[in-house]
């Protein structure tokens, strides 16, 4: 087990959704010896800091993912990186990609040297199932984002840094979440849904945080871990929101997918089932695969772990449930 309490531990893009969860569940349950939050916004730092996340072991480093330079001043003497800095609002993307190349595939690079160059011991990179098959420009960033991270296990130098990927769904609650969006229209008594045929992996915050942090603690570096989610159809959640409310149908976006993958059918070849997860395993790179060839089992033919054909549905006591505390109006 992979001792936190000796540990010095920076988030990129600490001051976000993730990074917020992240640092309160570290200081609440694992307690590293230093806790860095990177992010390049003074007035998010201030504003996470004042509202209570101010404990001694907390260092608040000013700083974004395009800047080589400063991570590696950084991640001194750091011995584990989460990397959750990104450009994730599609339509953002779409309309401003080099951009979202600069921060998503150039900034995971510079985060991947500053690692190799400080011998950090273990960093994981977040992900999403836009990465697999993307249609859009965000999914494009990511897929080459995590293939940085797996092929970074390369550099093999004593003390060996190791490079990992944690592959999930939509999380209720994140900035850019459609739940608050859903609420915000209510009010109107008409909500937008792009087509009612489209679904979604759904899990909460506090899921994705646990979910890195168990991978974080079984890494042996070059793995896509990807979590055994529910689907959710998006019109399910409107009703579950706004019962009341109309529905318009308005079409799919540019670059939107009626169903997410977490695992394509060809990444399924190199993929163990290990009971809550799936794991996709370097297929170049045998020596980290060893690990997991003793666990779990490998998946059929023809496997895909698809929001559409999912066999896990949330009900709508589950939706509910998961909303709970999150389906508040966004301020004005």
């Amino acid at each position: 087990m992979f001792d936190w309490h000796t540990a010095t531990v920076l988030v990129t893009g600490g001051t976000g959704s993730f990074g917020q969860k992240f640092v309160e569940i570290m200081l609440a349950e694992y307690h590293p010896r230093k806790l860095i939050v990177y992010s390049r916004d003074e007035w998010k730092q201030h504003v996470m800091r004042t509202s209570g996340f101010d404990d001694p072991s907390m260092r608040y480093f000013l700083g974004d993912v395009r800047d080589r330079d400063r991570l590696r001043r950084a991640m001194q003497d750091v011995d584990v990186v989460v990397h959750a800095a990104a450009l994730k609002q599609v339509p953002a993307c779409e309309y401003n990609p080099i951009e979202a190349v600069a921060t998503n595939i150039n900034g995971s690079a510079n985060v991947i040297e500053a690692a190799l160059d400080n011998h950090v011991q273990r960093v994981i990179a977040l992900s999403t199932d836009k990465a697999t098959a993307p249609l859009n420009i965000y999914g494009a960033t990511k897929l080459v984002a995590e293939k940085l991270f797996v092929h970074a296990n390369h550099y093999n130098r004593a003390p060996a840094t190791r490079f990992s990927c944690v592959r999930y769904g939509n999380v209720v609650g994140s900035r850019g979440s459609v739940v608050p969006l859903f609420a915000e229209q209510r009010v109107n008594g008409r909500i937008s849904v792009t087509d009612p045929r489209m679904t979604r992996f759904w899990m909460t915050l506090d899921q994705g945080v646990r979910f890195v942090v168990s991978c974080l603690e079984c890494m042996v570096g070059g793995e896509v871990f990807i979590p055994k989610l529910p689907s959710m159809k998006v019109v399910d959640l409107a009703q579950a929101v706004a019962p009341e409310a109309e529905i318009e149908c308005i079409g799919i976006r540019p670059g939107e997918k009626l169903h997410e993958s977490l695992v394509s059918e060809d990444e399924a070849r190199v993929t163990r089932d290990v009971g809550d997860r799936y794991v996709i395993l370097p297929s170049d790179q045998p020596w980290l695969a060893r690990p997991w060839q003793q666990q779990g089992r490998a998946l059929p033919d023809g496997f895909a772990y698809c929001s559409g054909t999912n066999q896990r549905w949330l009900t709508s006591a589950e939706i509910l449930e998961m909303i709970d505390g999150v389906a508040e109006p966004c301020p004005a």
